[in-house]
């Protein structure tokens, strides 16, 4: 028969605290998103309020590490990691010396240009200046409507017939005539049904004698796929021509536009900004946070200090130990990005030195190692966060790469071996270029043993034709 009974027992259990999720989520949140994130709870939490530029900027600690590499160059022999960080304990928790303006802390953080038009707007300023009776201009404009952003018609006649019934009664012949008179608008070759209807819109904008018109007229009417095979001799046997007219011929098609709404339209631009400056420096690379990117807030200390111990402070002290939460996490991702980000500049020296071809491969767990802290950690730190190198604006994970086991047991990064396939295309004989097999050959007389299908991935991951194109072409497709 059983008993009832109580046992004690004794373990270990991971709790995902709110502090912690607080932290775990500004980690990966990128510099827009945290920025956006921090307005939010500036307006909800009184305990926090925004820090003026005049009072919050820290002072800059200069912090040096020297740089471990296996084959360090004469320029690198002494180089060094300069880390510059902003002290978080006087820009974040600073006491109160004026109130919050909520003015002037929604002033944009990105530059879009608003000055431009959409092509819709664009045709439709175009279809007023025409002098449309009533019944066409609606036609007209049920036409726009139908251009996709390249610049092409997207619904059949019949369709956009039947979208203007009961109120305007017209068929596709009707439809048909308008649509003769929207194609002439700006910019050429607008409202086609096919890219060679938009070729020859825009070839029918030239002069009747120009050399070669008739061809390319033609070729953009039925022989559009010759072209794209490549069968020029075929091409010309169909067109009768000889080959100077179809050269011609082939000069204007190739000059037109194949998306002439792209022209037009301008989406709004989307920006880039770097959470880490990387210069170098007297000492050797410098590794910055931008200041931009910093959330500029503290705890209002005017208010916390009128908390009292009663129960109607309750939610008071509540909002006080979120703002709390809020700061410590902020500086915990502050620190977490400067080391990670140090130790990346430490390992990656010989690319941001010399380029590609010297990236040393690296994976997570090096990171990991290095700050003493979990790979998810690490992967949370890199996703969407962007550095600026003399070399250009990175993300944090384009450093981290695969490596292949060379012949004298060092590593290659599979950056680095792309790098190197690029350049021996860019250098090769263009009547005779390189094989998949012969790149993966002088890749193994430079002790990186890769194999053919290995070559083939890595150019085909780089937009290169394979070499059989390449010299009927004559071009790399760099």
């Amino acid at each position: 028969m059983l008993k009832p009974s109580l046992q004690l027992k004794l373990g270990q259990q991971l709790t995902m605290t709110p502090q912690l999720q607080q932290a775990i989520r500004l980690l990966q949140l990128p510099a827009l998103e945290l920025q956006a994130h921090i307005r939010e709870l500036l307006e909800s939490n009184v305990m926090l309020e925004p820090v003026d530029e005049a009072d919050g900027q820290g002072t800059l600690e200069g912090i040096e590490s020297p740089v471990a590499e296996p084959e360090p160059a004469p320029p690198a022999a002494d180089a060094r990691v300069e880390v510059v960080d902003e002290h978080w304990g006087e820009q974040s928790t600073g006491p109160s010396e004026s109130a919050w303006n909520g003015e002037e802390d929604d002033r944009q953080q990105e530059f879009a240009d608003s000055s431009g038009q959409s092509l819709q707007e664009h045709l439709l300023w175009q279809l007023e200046l025409a002098r449309l009776d009533p019944r066409s201009l609606a036609v007209a404009s049920a036409l726009v409507d139908a251009i996709n952003d390249d610049g092409y018609l997207t619904e059949s006649l019949d369709d956009i017939a039947n979208t203007l019934k009961p109120e305007i009664d017209v068929d596709a012949a009707a439809v048909e005539a308008v649509l003769q008179r929207v194609q002439q608008l700006d910019p050429p070759g607008i409202a086609a049904r096919s890219v060679g209807e938009c070729i020859e819109l825009q070839l029918r904008q030239l002069a009747p004698d120009t050399p070669g018109l008739a061809a390319a007229i033609e070729i953009a009417r039925h022989h559009l796929e010759r072209v794209a095979e490549r069968e020029l001799a075929i091409l010309r046997r169909e067109l009768r021509t000889t080959e100077e007219e179809l050269a011609s011929a082939l000069l204007l098609v190739r000059s037109c536009h194949p998306r002439p709404g792209a022209t037009v339209s301008n989406g709004s631009a989307e920006y880039v900004v770097p959470d880490v400056f990387v210069r170098r420096t007297e000492h050797g690379w410098s590794v910055e946070i931008n200041a931009a990117t910093l959330p500029r807030v503290r705890l209002n200390h005017s208010y916390a200090s009128l908390i009292g111990r009663s129960s109607s402070h309750a939610s008071m002290r509540a909002q006080l130990q979120e703002a709390r939460w809020l700061l410590k996490s902020l500086e915990i991702r502050n620190d977490t990005l400067i080391k990670v980000a140090r130790s990346i500049v430490e390992r990656q020296t010989g690319f941001l030195e010399r380029g590609e071809e010297h990236m040393r491969p690296m994976i997570l767990k090096d990171i990991a190692e290095a700050v003493e802290m979990h790979e998810s950690t690490i992967s949370r730190v890199t996703s969407g966060k962007y550095m600026h190198t003399p070399r250009g604006v990175f993300e944090l994970r384009y450093f981290f790469s695969s490596q292949v086991e060379g012949a004298d047991g060092s590593g290659t990064s599979s950056t680095a071996i792309r790098a190197k396939i690029k350049k021996l295309v860019k250098e090769e004989d263009a009547e005779d270029p390189l094989s998949d097999g012969r790149i993966a050959e002088l890749l193994s007389g430079e002790g990186i043993p890769v194999a053919r299908r290995t070559v083939a991935k890595y150019r085909e991951s780089l937009g290169i034709a394979p070499s059989n194109e390449r010299r009927r072409t004559g071009t790399r497709q760099m």
